[in-house]
């Protein structure tokens, strides 16, 4: 894919007042994963839900790069959301990832960035945990299965979460007699090492103001990757949020929205 004109990228709209945040979730997820804390937002905030490449109902890509999704995603706030001005950008891991490359790349696009439990660096230790998810969907036969009930029954072994379960089965959408697979999951297991890994920037610094919000059970934000988020990002605050691990807005909902209204409500 060489011109992102080509590509098709999936986009939902809550309306609200003021101005726009834009989602970006992470790995296996959807834009739609945000809903709760867009509805929560509305008052005071429209919000653009996105599904990433290779998710949801965006198109699929032949490769991983996250450069090139921040490119992707930054041609489409240019010609919409952001044609009149700057938004907010809120990402979650994967998501993440995007979000602070497409901030580097494209500052002028965005007003206030929000990184939610994921650093600027490789993180490596995930790889473990990822290639077992994606293994464990790799032995779903999704033509074969009768209902969703019947896939969860199947993960319940291998995937001991029910959350974890019910958010990857989102994924699965009905496709005739059976089912498919929304996500491109052997695109993802392929590129493992990419999704971990994290692109060199640089000396590329996004000014503006930057929260993290990271979960206070969750060790993908740690001590020693403040550097390298000072290093990019020097107006950088981090908060962590009591009784949640690595998906903070579905875990803590209601703190997540309003820590986030906060930080977009400050002024300079």
């Amino acid at each position: 894919m060489s011109d992102a004109s080509d590509f098709t990228l999936h986009t939902t709209t809550v309306d609200g007042d003021g101005s726009t945040v834009v989602f970006l979730h992470g790995l296996f997820g959807q834009g739609k994963n945000f809903t709760q804390i867009a509805k929560g937002l509305a008052e005071e905030h429209a919000s653009l839900l996105v599904d990433l490449p290779n998710h949801g109902r965006s198109a699929w890509t032949e490769h991983l790069d996250y450069e090139q999704m921040a490119d992707l995603i930054a041609a489409e706030l240019r010609a919409g959301v952001a044609s009149e001005g700057p938004v907010h950008l809120v990402g979650h891991s994967m998501g993440g990832k995007v979000a602070m490359v497409l901030a580097l790349r494209h500052p002028e696009l965005i007003e206030r960035l929000v990184v939610v439990d994921i650093s600027p660096v490789a993180s490596g230790g995930s790889r473990g945990e990822f290639e077992h998810l994606l293994d464990s969907l790799a032995q779903l036969d999704p033509r074969a299965l009768a209902s969703r009930r019947e896939a969860d029954e199947q993960l319940q072994e291998p995937i001991r979460s029910s959350m974890i379960r019910g958010f990857l089965l989102q994924s699965l959408v009905r496709d005739g007699d059976g089912f498919r697979w929304l996500s491109n999951l052997e695109l993802l297991r392929s590129e493992l090492d990419v999704i971990g890994g994290f692109p060199d920037q640089g000396d590329r610094e996004f000014t503006g103001p930057v929260l993290w919000i990271a979960g206070a059970e969750s060790d993908y934000v740690a001590e020693e990757h403040r550097p390298a988020m000072r290093e990019h990002f020097p107006q950088a605050h981090l908060v962590r949020i009591k009784g949640a691990g690595h998906w903070v807005h579905a875990e803590q909902p209601e703190v997540f929205t309003s820590v986030l209204r906060r930080f977009l409500a400050a002024e300079g």
